[in-house]
């Protein structure tokens, strides 16, 4: 019982700390501060009411038996890192972005291809990543080839509209002085429409960065040599080995939000006259 009292003072604690946190203008670096303090305060309580409830590892193990898996597994965890993650995931990430960019810019330039093209990228994002993924690994094999082939399917779409509706929010009156100026279409293009177009096009990476883990993780449910991250996930579950488990998703999330932050940061440094950067 004590335990559990002890989790709910650090979570007031950590609520009281946050709160004051918020009050400052707070900038740089320590703007980190808030989540930080956040995700320590969770795994703290966690870890207290895991003990003090006495809840069994199969259940919910505690961070400190995932912190002491993730530190005796280390060699297991980097070969699943790139199996899934660089093989599969960023593969992907890369055939599809790149793919669904140059489409992009062609269903731009032709009336047709917007009209009979969009309409089927949205009945295409609607189909279910598990009935897809077996039909991927039927065609391209158990390796980490079907696994791109997912992502590549699960990211063009997204970053397919992105672009066509950054290339649609030129500002006219520039248009307008562009071809007053007899600019070329692939002049205009390179100097007013892809930078119009920059901020739509990194939302769209960015939203492909989780959408390409996730496709490569699942994809891989569904058939994978002995080696990836959702090959163990779903093993260790039916080995009860929770531990495990919770280790392959914490460093899931780890890649996950370092690759969305590695986006975030080229947008910054790439699109940093844009309004939207301004102030950050």
């Amino acid at each position: 019982m004590s335990l559990v009292l002890a989790a709910v003072a650090v979570w007031l604690g950590g609520w009281r700390i946050n709160v004051l946190l918020a009050r400052r203008r707070l900038a740089g670096p320590l703007r980190l501060l808030p989540p930080l303090v956040f995700g320590v305060t969770l795994l703290l309580v966690w870890e207290l009411l895991v003990r003090g409830l006495g809840i069994s590892p199969v259940l919910l193990p505690a961070p400190s038996a995932i912190g002491a898996r993730l530190a005796s597994s280390g060699a297991t965890l980097r070969t699943d890192v790139m199996q899934t993650f660089v093989k599969g995931a960023l593969s992907g990430y890369v055939i599809g972005c790149g793919a669904a960019f140059l489409t992009g810019v062609a269903v731009d330039r032709t009336p047709f291809l917007r009209r009979g093209l969009l309409p089927v990228g949205n009945f295409a994002s609607a189909l279910p990543i598990v009935g897809m993924a077996p039909i991927m690994v039927m065609w391209f094999g158990f390796d980490w080839q079907s696994k791109a082939a997912v992502v590549v399917l699960m990211v063009f779409f997204p970053m397919l509209v992105n672009t066509v509706q950054g290339l649609a929010a030129t500002d006219p009156m520039q248009a307008d002085l562009m071809r007053t100026y007899a600019a070329s279409n692939g002049q205009s293009l390179r100097k007013l429409r892809l930078p119009s177009a920059a901020p739509f096009l990194f939302n769209g990476l960015k939203i492909c960065t989780t959408l390409a883990l996730i496709g490569a993780i699942v994809a891989e449910f569904f058939g994978s040599p002995t080696s990836g991250m959702g090959f163990r996930i779903s093993t260790e579950v039916g080995r009860l080995a929770l531990d495990m488990v919770w280790a392959e998703i914490a460093v899931a999330a780890v890649l996950g939000s370092a690759f969305y932050g590695l986006v975030a940061l080229a947008e910054r440094a790439v699109t940093f006259w844009h309004p939207s950067q301004r102030g950050r």
